[in-house]
């Protein structure tokens, strides 16, 4: 299997921002996506000497690895708040493809417990993403407005903050009722309890 390290990575993208952080040509914007869509079918073309589902966890890390590649382009092209959270979100969702396509390794509750923490991870990252975004909009938007705005901003953010731990505690919930669903008889009914006390309820 193809393996892609953090460093070739930082490569395929420092690639295109090697003329500084100022500023990128468009023409250099462009051969930046194109080495990093041939890096990409090199990586899937690697792929063919798998078998069964390691193959398909291989075409997961090679797609997840791509969609990062230019999330963090665009990022560095145009640097902004969205662009930022994009590159969360795509690191978010490469994680939970590859995640899910591990899983299938499993079986019976086995599987299913390994599902649902790939969901509360994909969960707490998408929320976190959001999150962050909510906040640094609302920060830019008071440092141009009045006090009264800033409060609302603080407000905002506060609110952004609470949504994410609320959607958090909500995968985690999910998480331990599978986990408790193989015990039975008093251990299922004090680890549901546990779970509710620390999670809350659905």
């Amino acid at each position: 299997m193809n393996k892609f390290t953090t460093s070739m990575l930082a490569a395929a993208v420092g690639l295109a921002l090697s003329t500084g952080a100022v500023a990128m040509s468009q023409d250099e914007h462009k051969q930046a996506q194109e080495r990093i869509e041939a890096q990409y079918k090199a990586d899937k073309a690697g792929c063919a000497a798998a078998v069964g589902n390691a193959k398909d966890i291989c075409k997961a890390e090679a797609k997840g690895r791509q969609k990062v590649a230019m999330a963090e382009l665009e990022a560095g092209y145009k640097p902004t708040a969205k662009a930022r959270y994009e590159v969360r979100m795509a690191k978010a969702d490469a994680q939970y493809s590859l995640a899910k396509e591990k899983c299938d390794d499993q079986r019976d509750h086995a599987k299913d417990v390994c599902m649902k923490e790939a969901k509360a991870a994909h969960v707490a990252a998408k929320a976190d993403a959001e999150a962050s975004m909510k906040t640094a909009d609302a920060k830019q938007a008071a440092r141009k407005e009045t006090a009264e705005a800033r409060a609302k901003s603080d407000e905002k953010v506060a609110d952004a903050n609470k949504e994410a731990s609320a959607e958090k505690r909500e995968a985690e919930l999910k998480l331990a009722n599978t986990k408790c669903e193989a015990l039975t008889g008093t251990a299922k009914d004090s680890c549901m309890d546990e779970a509710k006390a620390r999670y809350g309820k659905l």
